[in-house]
């Protein structure tokens, strides 16, 4: 007979009990964009094309597209689809860190869609809302 057998029915116990709580509180996670995210609508092509905002661009080498869920996908996988992103840009201008926005987080207006816009806007981390002055 094993003495540690029960400790660990009931280890398992807990977490089979607790996995759907935790699923929940990891879907309703709130995403938080730096002050130099923009929004735009892209769709990639073949990739490393893509179209932000109606002109063509490459994506960065080491891009992270992020879907709504927040998990990493390839730009291969999206081919076609139009999407509204918020996004950063490397030092070349390219899309580096895109994120595929929901619902909700599309209807958190105004975001700026270029750098000028950002530059004469206020951005509030905490409450990741732009603020005309």
């Amino acid at each position: 007979m094993f003495r540690c057998d029960r400790p660990l029915r009931r280890a398992l116990l807990l977490l089979a009990l607790l996995s759907p709580v935790l699923s929940l509180v990891h879907a309703q996670a709130v995403r938080n964009f730096p002050a130099t995210a923009l929004r735009g609508e892209m769709v990639i092509g073949t990739p490393p094309v893509a179209l932000l905002n109606g002109s063509p661009t490459q994506l960065a080498p080491g891009v992270r597209i992020r879907d709504e869920g927040n998990l990493i996908l390839l730009s291969d996988m999206l081919r076609g689809r139009k999407l509204v992103v918020n996004y950063t840009t490397d030092l070349y201008g390219q899309p580096l860190d895109v994120w595929i926005l929901t619902p909700a987080e599309r209807a958190r207006l105004p975001w700026p869609r270029s750098i000028a816009e950002a530059a004469a806007w206020r951005f509030d981390f905490d409450a990741q809302a732009w603020f005309k002055p």
